[in-house]
């Protein structure tokens, strides 16, 4: 339980977490050989490299982070030690990436399927709207599929590598292209989609499996961390420069069909190498030729990189909810932006979320102009992020990863320069997201009453909130008792009953949903209160008042999870209850299936010492 009230159970172990990485820095692979060879044709395999090169560089850099920052390492944890101006800024061009990534990856996914060329645009917005519609439920599975889909993934690169081992040369790459080439910079800088999806594991460290020897009072996630990102970036940085080198080794020929198959090149090298393979070693077997077994190959390495870019716009989606929904806990967004349907999800960040990379879909023609305006955002909020942590001295960073951090992002701010005055598109989309971004962050600072002032340290120092935690009142007694409340329903009386017959304390407690993944550090929001909550708020005071007229013990409990059955079971254990009350769900169907019933949840992993009651 954090400081904020927001229950996050570390329960992400490496392999999971480095699984969810993958499911979004791994797809890059998918378009960024594609996009080199559109870049520098046969003379892009040294460009190719220098991406690798970047990539595992960029992937260190986030090892430190996540060290650093155990509850949380994203861009906006990580430059809000420095400035909240600087911490949205960075969140709004991250918010810039994930719809393009949204876009990208629904309309990348629809070439891999299949889908003839004429209706990928209205897929992609099929896609989009259909995602949006499983993320109304809220995103507790939203992993699974990238989860699931990882090892294929890693089966299908391992395939086309092997396949193409017998064919690689460096016969058919341009030996007399200059490296150090203002052109070369450009494509370079073209070509650095790569990077895209690092931020994924910085924002996942506060659900990590803590280290070995630590606590959640000084939690440590940087052996966790460090094993999730290291076995991602080999397959990134290696599978990347292999395939490279495989497409790069086809015959000069064959160029008009990789520059047509570019959207879908890991296909394309699937389908040549296979024909080759079997060719070579089957020949006519079942009345197969190489044609059949190639396009066959071809067709399933589509579909397993297809569901993958699918399960990277559904983790866009709901990183995008999280993101704005965050902001507005934290007072930079419209407070608006805070109520949750009933599934626990934002509305309006929902909407956001989905209604952006839609309209991006309807003014965008191709895949290539998408890319235009990928790296602009993603660049730019990871300069924040290493920008903000080299510049901290709190941070108490080694002298050889804060000279490390700063090389890294001077060479980003290089590249975020460069986009800039090279793609003048990209330029516009981060300008008017970013544009709007402020223009909603003042409209709320104003409708709040919010003024900026200025102070000197020692006063800011005195007047934090925090200050004051040491002063907090903490109630025991015997034979106390716990309800969980989700209305005003029979089971409150019977609790109030209960606890007036054991006199004992009664604990009522509250626990908003939250269905939404948090980007970053929850410690940085503000305390939740039930007074602020309607319907808490009319469930504590009728409580409170039943109490006082039959000489009960009432003590309001409010919580905001994103998984309620673990928060019971923590406070339940925190509190040191000796009885926890349950009212019998009334779910419906579909909604069970998606989030489960938390009575179930409960009852399996209750400790044996608290007595579990379930009212009907």
């Amino acid at each position: 339980m954090s400081a904020s009230g927001v229950h996050r159970p570390r329960n992400v172990g490496w392999a999971r977490a480095a699984s969810f990485l993958y499911g979004d820095w791994g797809t890059s692979k998918a378009y960024v050989i594609g996009f080199a060879f559109m870049a520098a044709q046969f003379s892009s395999f040294p460009i190719i490299l220098a991406v690798c090169a970047f990539t595992g560089l960029v992937g260190y850099n986030y090892i430190i982070v996540c060290k650093h920052f155990p509850d949380g390492g994203g861009v906006y944890s990580a430059a809000r030690d420095q400035s909240r101006v600087l911490a949205v800024l960075g969140s709004l061009l991250l918010l810039a990436d994930f719809i393009v990534t949204a876009a990208l990856s629904g309309w990348d996914a629809m070439i891999y399927l299949g889908v003839p060329r004429e209706y990928v645009k209205i897929a992609t917005l099929g896609v989009i709207v259909l995602i949006g519609f499983i993320n109304y439920f809220g995103p507790k599975h939203s992993g699974s599929l990238a989860v699931s889909l990882a090892l294929p993934m890693v089966a299908v690169v391992v395939v086309i590598i092997v396949l193409s081992l017998p064919h690689l040369t460096f016969t058919h790459l341009d030996h007399g292209a200059k490296l150090l080439t203002k052109s070369n910079w450009v494509a370079f800088v073209g070509v650095i989609l790569a990077l895209s999806g690092v931020e994924a594991i910085a924002n996942l460290t506060g659900v990590l499996k803590l280290d070995e020897g630590s606590n959640t009072e000084e939690p440590i996630v940087a052996k966790t961390a460090r094993k999730a990102i290291v076995p991602v970036a080999i397959e990134v940085v290696v599978g990347t420069a292999l395939l490279g080198w495989a497409m790069l080794s086809l015959p000069h020929e064959l160029s008009p069909t990789i520059v047509k198959r570019h959207e879908d090149v890991l296909s394309y090298l699937g389908e040549h190498y296979g024909k080759l393979a079997w060719d070579s070693h089957v020949g006519t077997l079942f009345g197969w030729s190489g044609e059949h077994f190639g396009t066959s190959l071809g067709w399933l390495i589509g579909i397993v990189v297809g569901l993958l870019l699918l399960s990277a716009v559904n983790t866009a989606v709901g990183a995008m909810i999280g993101l704005i929904y965050m902001l507005a806990r934290d007072g930079e967004m419209p407070k608006s932006f805070t109520r949750l349907n009933n599934h626990g999800v934002p509305w309006a960040p929902m909407l956001i979320a989905v209604g952006l990379p839609f309209i991006l879909t309807c003014f965008t023609e191709n895949l290539d102009s998408l890319a235009d305006m990928y790296a602009i955002g993603v660049v730019g909020a990871i300069a924040v992020n290493l920008g903000s942590c080299w510049y901290n001295k709190k941070l108490g960073l080694a002298w050889h990863e804060r000279t490390i951090m700063g090389v890294t992002f001077l060479i980003l701010f290089a590249v975020e320069v460069t986009i800039s005055k090279t793609k003048p598109a990209a330029l516009f989309f981060a300008v008017c997201v970013v544009g709007i971004g402020f223009f909603l962050r003042a409209y709320s600072m104003k409708r709040a009453g919010l003024e900026t002032v200025t102070m000197t340290k020692e006063l800011a120092c005195a007047v934090v909130p925090e200050r004051w935690e040491s002063l907090k009142i903490n109630i025991n007694g015997d034979q106390s008792i716990m309800v969980a409340a989700r209305g005003i329903t029979p089971v409150l009386k019977f609790a109030l009953e209960e606890a007036r017959l054991r006199k004992g304390p009664l604990y009522v407690l509250y626990v908003k949903e939250l269905s939404v993944n948090l980007p970053g550090s929850v410690g940085a929001m503000d305390r939740p209160r039930w007074q602020d909550d309607r319907r808490a708020a009319e469930i504590m005071y009728w409580m409170l008042e039943l109490g006082r007229e039959n000489s009960v013990q009432e003590i309001p409990v409010y919580s905001v999870s994103d998984n309620p059955a673990v928060s019971i079971l923590d406070l339940s254990a925190t509190l040191g209850i000796d009885m926890l009350i349950l009212g019998a769900t009334h779910r419906q169907t579909f909604a069970a299936l998606l989030k489960g019933n938390i009575v179930t949840e409960v009852a399996k992993n209750l400790p044996e010492n608290i007595e579990l009651i379930i009212h009907g």
